[in-house]
């Protein structure tokens, strides 16, 4: 059997854009994907904070080190700009794998620039804020 755990997330970043005319999707720039682990056209999760939206897409691959963070399409009548998101990708893994297994969190400042790449066995008592 295989379970449904978080791989990797994106958290607390800044929604730069809404493009209503685009094909949709979320736009993350590249630098983040890399250190999330999150690959072009990868189902994610946005968890918009700023108004509670939630909902599914697929990550593309914006500018390198630009921190853009875009909402495309129908996406984009679920944020504005400067609303606060976390992205999250999941994966199924077998008990075995869950055994030595721990979600990747990449933690940005306000212009969506890396902070901090942790795991959540170093995070374990700790809040993220």
């Amino acid at each position: 059997m295989q379970r449904t755990l978080l791989l990797a997330k994106i958290h607390n970043c800044t929604l730069t854009e809404a493009n209503l005319n685009y094909i949709g999707s979320i736009s993350i720039d590249q630098t983040l994907l890399d250190e999330a682990g999150i690959l072009p056209y990868e189902q994610v999760q946005v968890v918009n904070v700023t108004n509670g939206e939630r909902f599914v897409t697929y990550a593309i691959p914006a500018i390198a080190n630009s921190g853009a963070i875009e909402l495309n399409g129908a996406a984009a009548r679920l944020g504005i700009k400067g609303d606060r998101l976390i992205i999250m990708s999941y994966g199924q893994l077998t008990p075995e794998e869950i055994k030595s297994f721990s979600p990747t969190v990449v933690i940005v400042d306000d212009k969506n620039k890396l902070l901090e790449v942790r795991h959540y066995d170093d995070l374990l008592g700790k809040t993220i804020t």
